[in-house]
């Protein structure tokens, strides 16, 4: 009976179209799938080929799906991602999961890790949410934003740089969200606590800490949550969300 259930289900998100960056693996994976279980045709958008094709192999289960390899930090690959997802000529949502972080005291922190956090972490996102904003209004679509908790509160000192994409990145949403909501388009910040993807494990690693992954937040988890905002009726916007493991051993 349950399984009945489940294919009579009503997918919300059957004739949409949406993009996921850093969809290769982690939190922009799980949002990727799951947003095809919901019925939407994804394109998966991130640097690793190999990776991207895992991700449109587990999407495609549910609804068809499509990878564009491209490093949105790059100016010429992301104005392919764009002409190709101009092309298709809609696009309903649009998550922005793609991140880079390097750890460092300011003391010694090397300028160069900022500038690379910069360009992926602020300036890709809002590079591609300006090319694409067109086709998001014509849609009255929605974006979404994966933020970090250090977004909101730079808590640590070793964390200063990536902090500060994260800040640069709060702001850009709270002011697109102003400029677009009489248009329509619903503008969403998730902040995240730690969670179990391969970019923890590293800076785990980075800290001389154990990776614990049990005790973290979960990839789909996070999509489950997203997802669920995505999915509201027209009439209701959720702004920001923060999440954090319930039982934190950091």
């Amino acid at each position: 009976m349950r399984q009945l259930e489940n294919c009579s289900r009503q997918k919300p998100l059957v004739g949409l179209n949406a993009v996921v960056t850093g969809a290769s693996g982690g939190i922009g994976r799980a949002i990727a799938v799951a947003l095809s279980r919901e019925g939407a045709r994804v394109c998966a958008v991130a640097r690793n080929a190999t990776a991207l094709a895992e991700t449109v192999a587990a999407a495609k289960k549910y609804s068809p799906a499509e990878s564009f390899q491209a490093d949105l930090s790059a100016q010429e690959q992301l104005q392919s991602c764009v002409l190709h997802l101009e092309a298709i000529g809609r696009v309903d949502i649009l998550v922005h999961c793609a991140a880079i972080i390097h750890l460092g005291l300011m003391e010694r922190a090397r300028v160069q890790d900022f500038d690379a956090q910069y360009c992926t972490n602020v300036r890709a996102p809002y590079l591609l949410t300006q090319r694409l904003l067109p086709l998001l209004t014509a849609a009255r679509g929605q974006i979404a934003f994966i933020n970090s908790s250090v977004g909101l509160a730079a808590k640590r000192p070793d964390l200063g740089q990536y902090s500060a994409t994260k800040h640069a990145l709060r702001a850009l949403a709270d002011s697109l969200r102003e400029e677009v909501n009489a248009k329509g388009v619903r503008v969403l910040s998730v902040y995240l606590g730690r969670t179990a993807t391969p970019m923890q494990e590293a800076v785990s690693h980075a800290e001389n800490k154990a990776y614990h992954p049990e005790t973290l937040l979960q990839p789909e988890e996070v999509a489950s949550v997203v997802v669920h905002a995505l999915t509201l009726p027209p009439g209701a916007e959720v702004t920001d969300i923060s999440i954090r493991p319930t039982y934190r051993s950091y």
